[in-house]
């Protein structure tokens, strides 16, 4: 057939070697490793894209996943909204305070083994952390839960209100949670708390075993059954049960006063930050997945931080501070004078402590003040602001503790550039 199409035939029985048209099976020399190459491209650029994806996917499932470990404390902030009239205003732009509330909630698998669950939770421990407004340095204030204060009535969570009492500090957790607490520290200090998170035992625990440990320095061997804790004397690295039963624990380490328990913690909680800012475990995805995870499971916070955007803000400004920034500290306390179990503030130093805070004003930390004739401090280095028996004048209280009137008090000159005893995040464990 010669019409316009080919004739097969002329084609069908050509022998086995004999030249063929281009275009009819077989192609001109150079052109068919051409084609096998843009195969071979465009196999490799899908291999990449669909790693790729795989890999955003990837990194996307890990973001919603430590994004949805944190929990929106949307109760507290809508009670503190009833109440935004009344809270303290803050003084300096950029300057942030930060509520951390240990929780001694015993629900949940993993926190039972530490006592019966009432139903209710207490605030274990409560630092009250100010962010420089520059950034430069960080300052930790440990609040007594034995401390007697004044909490406002309260929502409890069942919608009833409480009344107003003076009763332990830790009372205000109990019965209104995070919001009653945030409403305490306001009225206590007269310093606006800007944000808040609070982590209970499994969430510490998870924390100190992501980063393999933390380094503490024992002076002497511990032998704690309640907290089943057993550890020699010297350097020794905790893991997270072992570390929870070392900052909770009160009775068998130390002179056995809250006040000696909050130092450990201080100390304990300087020795994680360093080990978190260290670069082995920064700058290595492996170890820093573990920690994100660890960080944000049991953790509540406002509806500002309840994102890793959120959270990763708050971190971001705190990156560039300097270990020897992070200061340690807790409120100027004394045994109370009803009931040597139980504190109360030391005035008119705590004040001065509030007041320089909510200014943003710089504070000296210091181990120890030089000591005077017969272990006493001298006048020059007795400060207000210390609150330790080695920094005050001697009042002795119930626990052993003194009350902090420092010499510059007593004579009406003002203290320029107070110092307070405590500890930074840049001290050796044994140190």
């Amino acid at each position: 057939m010669r019409g316009g199409g080919p004739d097969v035939s002329d084609t069908a029985g050509a022998p086995s070697g004999s030249p063929k048209e281009p275009g009819r099976g077989s192609s001109p020399t150079g052109t068919g490793r051409v084609r096998r190459r843009r195969r071979w491209l465009r196999w490799t650029a899908t291999g990449v894209s669909v790693l790729v994806l795989g890999a955003v996917a990837a990194g996307w499932a890990a973001y919603e996943k430590l994004n949805g470990n944190i929990t929106a404390d949307n109760d507290a902030a809508a009670e503190l909204a009833r109440y935004e009239r009344e809270r303290p205003t803050a003084l300096v732009r950029d300057a942030q305070n930060i509520l951390l509330i240990g929780s001694d909630s015993r629900s949940g698998a993993g926190n039972r083994k530490y006592g019966r669950d009432s139903g209710t939770e207490r605030s274990d421990t409560t630092i009250l952390l100010h962010l420089s407004a520059n950034r430069r340095s960080a300052t930790a204030v440990s609040l007594p839960r034995d401390l007697m204060v004044h909490v406002p009535g309260c929502r409890r969570p069942d919608g009833s209100r409480t009344d107003p009492m003076f009763a332990m500090f830790n009372y205000a957790f109990e019965v209104g949670g995070s919001a009653c607490t945030i409403r305490t520290v306001e009225k206590l200090t007269d310093i606006r708390v800007d944000h808040h998170m609070v982590v209970d035992f499994h969430g510490f625990k998870d924390m100190v075993d992501a980063v393999d440990g933390v380094e503490v320095c024992l002076p002497r061997p511990i032998d704690d059954k309640a907290a089943k804790l057993r550890l020699p004397a010297g350097k020794v690295v905790l893991d997270g049960e072992q570390a929870l039963g070392y900052v909770r624990a009160r009775k068998s380490i130390g002179n056995g006063s809250d006040t000696d328990r909050m130092d450990r913690q201080q100390k304990f909680l300087g020795a994680l930050i360093g080990k978190v800012r260290s670069d082995d475990v920064l700058f290595n995805p492996a170890k820093l997945y573990p920690v994100l995870d660890a960080a944000t499971s049991s953790l509540t916070t406002d509806p500002g931080l309840a994102s890793l955007r959120g959270l990763y803000d708050l971190a971001r400004g705190m990156r560039d501070i300097p270990t020897e920034n992070i200061q340690f500290l807790t409120v100027p306390r004394r045994s109370y004078v009803l009931n040597a179990n139980r504190d109360q503030l030391v005035e008119p130093a705590a004040a001065r402590l509030f007041a320089r805070l909510r200014a943003d004003r710089p504070l000296v930390i210091a181990k120890e003040p030089p000591q005077g004739p017969g272990g006493r401090p001298s006048p020059r280095s007795a400060s207000p602001y210390g609150n330790s028996a080695r920094d005050y004048e001697e009042e002795p209280g119930g626990d052993g503790m003194s009350t902090s009137i420092g010499v510059s008090l007593l004579s009406g000159t003002p203290d320029p550039d107070p110092t307070f005893r405590g500890s930074t995040a840049a001290q050796d464990a044994c140190g």
